[in-house]
């Protein structure tokens, strides 16, 4: 069939117009499932090596393959996932609590660590305001019942919310399926829809991609594991909620240089204080030799050492993530900072050859 004579300039302004307002209705449309679509896409970008190699165990059978990588990620990330969310969620409710009735008494316990400490130094610890037992406590109460007002509303909210929550698993996991099934068939179709050169376009897309790979194996899977390696060395000594102290450890671990050392280091200090002389020095020693060597030696096996992103640009963009997109923003801010980075290198190559030209 012909496909008829050419637009002119108002006609193809007009079909812009209605292309831009489909694209927002579209957008507006799809808003609620964003989070479920985003990380199905992440997803289907991470484990597309997976569904190739069912593929391979399964020729010809794209549905088979799909399905199979999807048991094989609910069953090693998302259930462990919400195990331990749930576990984290328990113990940060229970130390709450325990500090709003003064189960855990925090004056008492710092009053314990600035007593062991030598004269000099406690005394200018004391000078200097950090010994003010009455103030410390009543921040720390009033920390207490403001996190626990906040949990409360969290759980009523998701309580209330089981059904749209479920709905949205289900959604994620639906076009994860789709994306590992037919992704690599569709990545040429967008990168050739772009409204911009192919060959821009195409290098964007596998930078892009280098990058995404390079953030949640750096970021996550590093911080992961060193949170992993934090709460059992947490257990082994016998702090309590060892599992929120490694989650919280793991988030640390986006810090460059100091990273999950702000919280083992005041764990050591402590039980040192507190005559608990082997456990702080096991603390000191896990945290040296084992938690923080775990970054120096996976990193660069897991990543490369020039496909990452700067890691006071991670730190940056992991915040702002947070402050605009919640927990999402963990993996979603270092992304945009990803394809921020992979448009302004392609920018700068397409500057110099045409420079050289």
């Amino acid at each position: 069939m012909a496909r008829g004579r050419a637009m002119t300039g108002t006609e193809r302004g007009g079909f812009l117009l209605f292309l831009a307002l489909v694209t927002a209705a579209m957008l507006l449309v799809v808003w609620p499932f964003v989070a479920p679509l985003v990380w199905a896409t992440l997803a289907a970008i991470m484990f597309q090596p997976l569904y190739q190699r069912m593929l391979g165990w399964r020729k010809g059978r794209e549905n088979q393959a799909a399905v199979l990588a999807l048991l094989v990620i609910t069953v090693a990330v998302i259930i462990p996932s919400v195990i331990i969310g749930s576990m984290v969620v328990d113990e940060a409710i229970g130390m709450f609590a325990a500090l709003r009735t003064g189960d855990i008494d925090v004056a008492r316990e710092l009053d314990t660590v600035i007593a062991a400490l030598p004269a000099g130094l406690g005394s200018r610890l004391v000078e200097s305001g950090w010994g003010d037992m009455a103030t410390l406590q009543a921040r720390a109460q009033e920390l207490a019942e403001d996190s626990i007002g906040l949990i409360a509303r969290h759980a009523v909210t998701i309580g209330g919310g089981v059904a749209g929550w479920l709905l949205a698993f289900g959604v994620g996991l639906y076009v994860t399926f789709f994306l590992l099934r037919d992704g690599k068939q569709m990545t040429p179709k967008l990168i050739h829809a772009f409204p911009i050169q192919q060959d821009i376009a195409e290098r964007m897309a596998e930078r892009f991609l280098t990058i995404v790979r390079a953030t949640i194996k750096g970021s996550v899977v590093v911080g992961l594991v060193q949170g992993a390696l934090g709460a059992i060395t947490f257990w082994i000594v016998g702090i309590p909620s060892a599992i929120l102290f490694g989650v919280i450890m793991a988030l640390f671990s986006l810090l460059p240089a100091i990273g999950p050392a702000i919280v083992w280091a005041p764990a050591a200090i402590y039980l040192l204080a507190v005559g608990e002389y082997w456990q702080g020095i096991f603390v000191i020693v896990s945290g040296v030799a084992i938690i923080g060597m775990a970054d120096n030696l996976l990193r660069p096996v897991l990543v490369g050492r020039d496909t990452g992103i700067p890691d006071w640009l991670i730190l940056v963009t992991t915040l702002g993530g947070i402050a605009t997109m919640g927990l999402s923003g963990i993996v979603l801010g270092p992304l945009v900072a990803g394809l921020f980075i992979a448009a302004w290198n392609v920018f700068a190559e397409q500057d110099e050859e045409a420079a050289q030209a």
